[in-house]
């Protein structure tokens, strides 16, 4: 055979691209009736169709088609088939739900025929069982990501199940993420384009995207609970030309379009000192610091646990700032990441701690974008006696594949970028737009943040749709670098924007070191453009104060000292984020069917069957011993009726019992907070119901 005949039989070309043809391309698999045990699978699958063939239209109103007409109301049809199909898939008792079988079997038969049809809208039924099954496997993914408000006690452990699938393989689908990934959906659009889903959706390969929960709340079963206070340090306080250095013998192509690197090393380093005073003046002002921020680069990796423990002891729970790390060896490039750092203790505002605690919980947003030094910006930071204007400068950074950390931390779902990475449409962005979390946080070494410049039309980008708020922060000595020509410098460090509201503009005053930003939250609709009604089961977070901190005269009584922590936290990120998510299903049982709540426990255990069936390992040794503990504490606390009460397992977390082991106390933390967060949102008496 010929090397043409070869070639020729190994790439046939497609004649007309089919269903069949299109989700295999997409997913590597067929279209399989096993894609029904699992319903973030029939979402992949139903959300690639309508995609690639745009029919998500015809469910566009106004329309006299759409939606098909039923005895009882097509919202309220897919509705309960979700519910009722996320159940079966738990129990795997009785069958599949009708309106899903119905669906399924109009699709089926349809894998060969040309995806024109679908397109074209030719075969209309074709059509609707697939918009149809879409909106159903869209509910059916409530709650499997985010514990949601609005749940209903059915499919608690397949609920959880899907939130452990999440943290360890960054999908809700059975599917390779190497294919494409299923991710929860925080936000619906305020305005903007329209979603044809509210709970979740697909994204192609190319990105490594991992979602992480943080118990960290404040105590409290009331509205009152749910705020956070930020302190915004924007540091470095001056900026000087010699910070900017090139890195030596790197510029190349002198002849024509010369380029080089350079890297930033801020001679003003991190002072501990200061930061002591500002976190006492801070805490006169708001009683508690929940979470410390810093701009791009503004802390050396070396100065990450210092910062830490100072932190730990005024009670901060959360530090996001962003890291610089100098190349190590000749001939290789530094670093620039968020560093992310959560307090063990879990507890916003529970005041000073006096021993040294256990080590924080780590994670890290890279920047996949080199700041680039043109001529104009050259002049606009006056660095023209450190970097020639006619090279081009390029940040002395290795650039990492490209990945992005969601967290949930209380009733936010938060993404942290850094500077370049807020302003450019690659798979991080999709990502973002497709997600759509609660606040994205973006860390700068830019000028002052008006609402005039860059940073500000990009958050009102991702304010509009997806709808998050945003919040972005500079150095002063940067801001005050940025002098245009004819322009005085400013003294805007940060900006914050609210989905559907104004912008902010933070200055720092004179004299001041940092700015307190106050925010709070409240609950969100989520839309659908396919004809669901509303649902007010989201989170929407706003700014409410903004206070100038200046540094009191004297500091606090900390004293840095060799630290006393163990090596590493009890549980890795991970075992954290799964131990959290049977929390969760423990706090939505309890709240409503309390007598199943000794099967969940079941479930959770290492040895349950379902693991296998998702692809999924067994839980290590140490998150085997937390899910034993969780499962001891729940059974432990029964009513009258000797079932596990809601009321009991609260109180019982809310002890006080100095001389329990390290994770029997960090279960009951997590158990406690998940109890906390359900009964805010739906107290007793409430139509979540209670103890």
């Amino acid at each position: 055979m010929s090397s043409a005949e070869t070639n020729s039989s190994s790439y046939a070309r497609v004649a007309e691209p089919t269903l069949a043809y299109v989700w295999h391309s997409v997913s590597g698999q067929p279209i399989a009736d096993d894609l029904l045990d699992w319903p973030p699978d029939v979402f992949a699958f139903t959300n690639v169709i309508l995609e690639r063939s745009y029919a998500f239209r015809f469910a566009l109103p106004p329309s006299n088609d759409w939606p098909p007409p039923r005895k009882v109301s097509w919202t309220a049809a897919v509705v309960e088939a979700g519910s009722q199909w996320g159940a079966w898939t738990e129990s795997r008792r009785g069958h599949i739900p009708d309106l899903v079988r119905e669906q399924w079997t109009a699709i089926r038969p349809g894998a060969g025929n040309p995806i024109d049809e679908v397109a074209s809208g030719r075969d209309r039924r074709l059509c609707e069982a697939l918009l149809t099954l879409h909106a159903i496997a869209d509910e059916a993914c409530a709650g499997l990501g985010i514990a949601l408000d609005s749940a209903d006690g059915h499919a608690c452990a397949y609920r959880a199940r899907g939130r452990e699938l999440l943290a360890r393989a960054g999908t809700l689908s059975r599917i390779d993420p190497r294919f494409l990934r299923v991710l929860p959906k925080v936000s619906t659009p305020p305005t903007g384009r329209a979603a044809y889903s509210r709970y979740a959706c697909v994204h192609g390969p190319g990105i490594d995207a991992r979602w992480r929960k943080m118990p960290a709340r404040h105590r409290g079963i009331d509205v009152t609970s749910e705020f956070a206070t930020l302190l915004l340090l924007p540091w470095p306080l001056q900026v000087h030309a010699s910070d900017f250095r090139p890195v030596e013998d790197s510029v190349q192509r002198l002849e024509k379009d010369p380029f080089g690197f350079f890297e930033f090393a801020p001679a003003e380093q991190l002072d501990l000192d200061l930061l002591d005073r500002v976190l006492v003046a801070a805490r006169e002002e708001v009683a508690s610091i929940d979470v410390v921020l810093l701009p791009e680069a503004a802390v050396d990796e070396n100065d990450i646990e210092a910062l830490e423990s100072l932190l730990h002891f005024h009670g901060a729970i959360s530090l996001i700032a962003g890291i610089r790390r100098p190349a190590r060896q000749p001939g290789r490039l530094g670093g620039n990441w968020i560093h992310l750092g959560y307090n063990p203790r879990f507890e916003k505002g529970a005041g000073i701690a006096r021993d040294p605690g256990p080590p924080w919980f780590h994670m890290r947003q890279n920047k996949h974008h080199r700041w680039s030094f043109d001529r104009s910006q050259i002049l606009q930071y006056h660095l023209g006696g450190v970097l020639h204007p006619d090279v081009h400068w390029w940040e002395a950074i290795e650039v990492p594949p490209l990945g992005v950390e969601f967290v949930e931390a209380a009733e936010l779902t938060m993404v942290s970028l850094v500077c370049e990475d807020l302003a450019q449409s690659d798979d991080v962005a999709a990502v973002m737009r497709s997600v759509g979390p609660t606040v994205v946080i973006a860390a700068l070494l830019d000028g002052p943040q008006l609402s005039s410049r860059w940073a500000a039309r990009y958050a009102s980008v991702l304010a509009d749709d997806p709808g998050s708020a945003v919040l972005t922060l500079t150095s002063m000595g940067m801001a005050q670098r940025s002098r245009p020509s004819g322009r005085d410098s400013s003294p805007v460090v940060a900006l914050w924007k609210n989905p559907g509201g104004g912008v902010r503009e933070i200055p720092l005053e004179g004299g001041a070191h940092a700015v307190i930003l106050s925010v709070a939250m409240n609950r969100a609709p989520r839309r659908s453009a396919d004809g669901r009604w509303p649902v007010d089961n989201g989170t929407a977070c706003y700014d409410v104060a903004v206070h100038q901190v200046r540094a009191a005269s004297s500091g606090s009584e900390f004293q840095p000292s060799p630290s006393a922590r163990p090596p590493s936290p009890l549980l890795n990120i991970e075992e954290l984020t799964i131990l959290t998510a049977w929390a969760e299903g423990v706090a939505e049982i309890l709240a409503h069917a309390p007598a199943d709540a000794a099967d969940l426990l079941e479930q959770a255990r290492p040895g349950a069957g379902w693991r296998g069936s998702l692809g999924l390992a067994e839980p290590s040794a140490q998150l085997g011993h937390a899910i034993e503990l969780l499962r001891k504490h729940v059974l432990a606390s029964p009513d009258r009726d000797g079932v596990p009460g809601f009321d009991a397992s609260l109180s019982m977390c809310e002890q006080d019992r100095p001389d329990e082991g390290r994770l029997d106390g960090l279960v009951r933390q997590v158990l406690r907070a998940m109890l906390e967060e359900r009964r805010t949102r739906h107290p007793p008496g409430g139509s979540a119901g209670g103890a």
